[in-house]
């Protein structure tokens, strides 16, 4: 008697974004992810939709040369994000979600979600630019806007800022409950933070040895308007997913992120661990409570449950 089930409608699949024409980039620590420039997202975005997975999540790597101490390019229409989306919405219109981060870290030349002032990351200032952010990319199309930097208070004035420009059907995912991990190397290398980052960000994101701080942070933030929570990394914090699912009544997505993904598949290829140990991942965050999965996995695995 199986208490919990796993379909495709569970998964939203990561893509990386590469500037250029007919690029499909691999990438080194993540074996069977590559970039993609925006010429080539058609047939990727084919794939997911036939194995009916609703949502897509973009994530630029941005060229060292576009990126400053401040973000700019964060603000740039003619950015990665802002390109993909517009693309996918003429080709696919609204027949797949678009989610899409807000955070400056892809555009930053130090590698941080926000702005910094003498090695400290700026709250305030820092969403004065999220906001923007957002509202750029609703304008491009987004359906869900997914504030990943863990300023205090962005989720509200970002609703705010949403709303007053009308687009108020444009959903929020708050990553509510981010911990300061050291799971997120490979990510890191896909969006070319890894070098820049000479630091760590435990001054905005949460301890990992903390469970209760993520409760009043979810609570917080669906006080400012957030339509959904994640809990991010995934496997490592089952507990933290089950906690804010039973004392929340929201959706909560759980994210199984680069290192996580890195690990399984490496246990795959070197015959320490069998493929359905991909599946058991996925399974586990829904026994947690998760009500979505981000995956790297999930266009694979949508592929062999065929449900």
């Amino acid at each position: 008697m199986q208490e919990n089930n796993l379909s495709s409608s569970d998964l939203i699949y990561p893509i990386f974004l590469i500037e250029g024409k007919k690029k499909k980039q691999p990438i080194k620590s993540m074996p069977g992810i590559y970039r993609y420039s925006i010429d080539q997202l058609g047939m990727i975005i084919n794939n997911v939709m036939e194995q009916k997975i609703p949502m897509v999540a973009l994530f630029p790597s941005t060229p060292n040369n576009k990126k400053d101490k401040f973000g700019t390019e964060a603000l740039n229409e003619n950015n990665l994000v802002c390109k993909a989306i517009r693309f996918i919405k003429k080709r696919f219109r609204n027949n797949i979600g678009i989610m899409s981060d807000v955070a400056l870290d892809p555009y930053t030349s130090h590698g941080h979600d926000g702005l910094v002032k003498k090695n400290y990351v700026i709250n305030d200032k820092t969403i004065d630019v999220l906001i923007k952010q957002a509202l750029i990319q609703a304008q491009m199309g987004c359906d869900v806007i997914a504030p990943s930097d863990m300023m205090d208070g962005r989720v509200g004035k970002i609703r705010k800022y949403l709303d007053k420009n009308r687009y108020q059907d444009v959903q929020i995912l708050s990553y509510a409950v981010k911990f300061a991990s050291n799971f997120y190397g490979p990510f890191r290398e896909a969006v070319g933070s890894n070098k820049s980052l000479k630091s760590d960000k435990k001054n905005y994101q949460m301890d990992f040895a903390n469970s209760n701080e993520s409760l009043r942070e979810v609570a917080l933030d669906i006080k400012e308007g957030a339509d959904m929570v994640m809990v991010k990394p995934g496997l490592p914090y089952l507990d933290v997913i089950q906690k804010v699912r039973e004392n929340f009544k929201i959706p909560v997505l759980a994210y199984q992120v680069s290192g996580e993904y890195s690990l399984i598949k490496n246990g795959i290829k070197n015959k320490l661990i069998n493929e359905e140990a991909i599946i058991e991942s996925l399974m586990c965050f829904k026994r947690a409570g998760a009500s979505a999965i981000v995956s790297y996995f999930a266009l694979d695995i949508a592929k062999k449950i065929k449900f």
